[in-house]
Formats: C-alpha cells, sequence, structure tokens
C-alpha cells in the first residue's frame, strides 16, 4: 500500500505518524513544533514535514498550549453580533490578531450584567489571554490584559479606547450652528449604553457655550435595546404627534438617525429640506441611506485595531500599561443637512404646521 493510499480524509496521530517514519515520536514532535536547539538533519526534517501533510496529522493545540502555557486565543465580550457599530469594531479586531496568528472567542450578552460577569469567567477558563470588551459595563479588575472598547469606568488593569466626546459634541453641534439651526431635538442614547453618559455631559456642556436651548419638550430618551432604525423612529414620531417644531435633529447613533429620517419623511416632510438630521458613528449605511446621513465618524475598525494591538503588546510585555487611548472623530457631511431658510428660524412653515 502506498502513503498516499494510506492518508485518508481524518487525522492521523502523532504516534502513528513516528511509526509510519520509523522514527522517535520525541523527534517527529521537535520538528513538527519547531523547537529550538535540536540538531536534526534537514532531510528527516523535511521527510517528516511531507508525511504529516500527506497523512493529515493536526498538532493538538490544547496539549501544545499546556505545554507553552500559551492558547493564542483573545476572549471578546459584546452586546450583540448584529448592530453595525459593533461588528465594525470586530472587524478591526479580527483582522488585527488573524494577522498576528490569534484565535478569538465572541461572546454576546445583551447588556445583562450576569451575563458580562459570567462569560468573562467562561472565556478565562478556557484560556482566553486577553479580553477586549465593546460596548461593555466591566466592574472589576481581571487577571489578564483587559482593552474596553467604549469603556469610561477606570478600572485596575483596564486599557480604555474611547472616543472624543467633547470634540464630537462641537463638530455636530457648530455644524448645526452655522446652517442657522437653534431649535433642535435630541436623542438620549440608552442608559446601558456605555457612551450615552459621556456623549450627553458633552453635548450639553457644548450647547450651552454656543447658546443652544437643550428643551425638555425636544429631549427624546432612548430606552430600547434594539440595533436597527427601529430605535429613532418611534420617539420622532412621538415628538410629530405633539406638534412640536423643530429644524433639526442630533440623533443618538445613525441607526437612530435613519430611523428619525423615515418616520419624518412618512409624516410628509422632507429631509433636510424641512428638518436636518445628523448621526453619530459612521455605519457602512450612512453613506447609501436616501438622504445619505451627514454623520460624525468614529474610526471603528481602527479603534477594534488598536484594542487588539494594544492586547498584543501588553501579553508580550511591548508596552507599559496606558489607562486610556483617545481616538479624535471627524464630521462628514453629506446630504442629511443643509442651512435653514431665511425666515424660518423656528421651522414653522415646514409641513408640521401645514
Amino acid at each position: 500500500m502506498t502513503e498516499k493510499r494510506r492518508a485518508t480524509s481524518g487525522s492521523t496521530s502523532l504516534k502513528k505518524l513516528a511509526e509510519h517514519l520509523g522514527l522517535n515520536p520525541a523527534t517527529v514532535s521537535v520538528v513538527l513544533n519547531e523547537v529550538p536547539g535540536r540538531t536534526i538533519p534537514q532531510a528527516t526534517r523535511d521527510r517528516i514535514k511531507a508525511a504529516a501533510k500527506e497523512l493529515n496529522y493536526r498538532p493538538s493545540l490544547l496539549a501544545r498550549s499546556l505545554r507553552n502555557r500559551r492558547t493564542l486565543s483573545i476572549g471578546i465580550l459584546v452586546p450583540e453580533l448584529g448592530d453595525g457599530y459593533h461588528t465594525q469594531v470586530m472587524s478591526g479586531i479580527g483582522d488585527h490578531l488573524m494577522d498576528a496568528g490569534y484565535f478569538y472567542f465572541t461572546a454576546h450578552h445583551r447588556h445583562r450584567k450576569n451575563l458580562v460577569e459570567e462569560y468573562s469567567q467562561m472565556l478565562l477558563g478556557r484560556g482566553a489571554e486577553a479580553l477586549i470588551a465593546i460596548d461593555t459595563l466591566l466592574e472589576h479588575p481581571f487577571p489578564v490584559p483587559v482593552v474596553a472598547v467604549a469603556g469610561h469606568r477606570p478600572i485596575d488593569g483596564v486599557t480604555n479606547v474611547v472616543l472624543d466626546h467633547r470634540f464630537a459634541a462641537e463638530l455636530a453641534l457648530t455644524h448645526l450652528h452655522s446652517l442657522g439651526h437653534r431649535r433642535i431635538a435630541f436623542m438620549r442614547g440608552q442608559p446601558f449604553s456605555s457612551d450615552s453618559d459621556e456623549r450627553w455631559r458633552s453635548i450639553v456642556q457644548v450647547a450651552r457655550e454656543l447658546g443652544i436651548a437643550i428643551r425638555s419638550e425636544l429631549t427624546v430618551q432612548l430606552d430600547r435595546d434594539v440595533s436597527s432604525p427601529e430605535l429613532g423612529y418611534p420617539v420622532i414620531q412621538h415628538l410629530l404627534s405633539n406638534r412640536e417644531q423643530f429644524t433639526a435633529v442630533v440623533a443618538f447613533n445613525d441607526m437612530s438617525a435613519i430611523g428619525a429620517i423615515r418616520a419624518l419623511q412618512d409624516s410628509g416632510m422632507q429631509v433636510p429640506a424641512d428638518v436636518s438630521v445628523i448621526g453619530f458613528d459612521d455605519i457602512n449605511a450612512a453613506a447609501f441611506n436616501n438622504p445619505r446621513l451627514t454623520t460624525i465618524r468614529q474610526p471603528l475598525a481602527n479603534m477594534g485595531r488598536m484594542a487588539a494591538q494594544c492586547v498584543l503588546n501588553r501579553i508580550h510585555g511591548r508596552e507599559r500599561f496606558r489607562k486610556q487611548i483617545v481616538v479624535e472623530p471627524e464630521l462628514v457631511v453629506r446630504e442629511s443637512t443643509r442651512a435653514l431658510e431665511l425666515g424660518n428660524p423656528s421651522g414653522k412653515t415646514n409641513k408640521l404646521s401645514r
């Protein structure tokens, strides 16, 4: 029987591979695990590697990790898997870890505190050498390096990757202010979202400095745990049903902005002719909405890459612990905002009052 006929779709063991080659299993292991400091002829090395490929030998990663005390795996905690924000951050993390030869486990917790705790411990129990948390409220230190994307709580051993929300508020409100908008509707983020409090504090501060009034009747609180345009649709419907007058909307994120635009359009209003809308994040769908969405861009994939590189640096001792990494936002002006028409400072001539 030839070697090719002996190969099957299943994998063989190290012991059987050594028997096939007529070599000591230790010698085969040294070659396949690339153990340094052992003098083995190159011809023998080549013969071992060729036979391993032919017989479909697959090394036990568990056994290797037990020997080296390394698993080359990272645990990722995320609220959910279907939202543009989270998936774009995860794509940056995944691409960077893949290039570095690391594997990763992902657990989504739906903002449930018990699952955040349970899943983080399960990831550590499965050998994760570090954790990356996205939009996840962490409450205590961990025995491994941890990076929190959109993390705002100072915790020993946890590096927070955060956006400069003060600058983001300046970009958004200065843009609307320069277009003549003063009567603006605001969305506050859900209480369980990591960025909500910091983003709202920044908006309030900048609005005060620009002389933009934040009116309680034009401020809506998001509370639903959804990641689709359905998030922003009902709150704008509520404002419209109350006959509130406004010329612009500052949405909490792009998904809620897209929902706001649909609610306005379904009420017979035009964006931006009647109401301007600005989003936050610059998810992929923002540039393809109708109208294309003006938004505050977070470099989401790059934030993921930063988080991944940070944990790798700490695993390998290449970097001292950093409490915080601050990322700058960018204003992306598209089609959903425009200058307020002269003589319409309060929106009284838009379709709301017709």
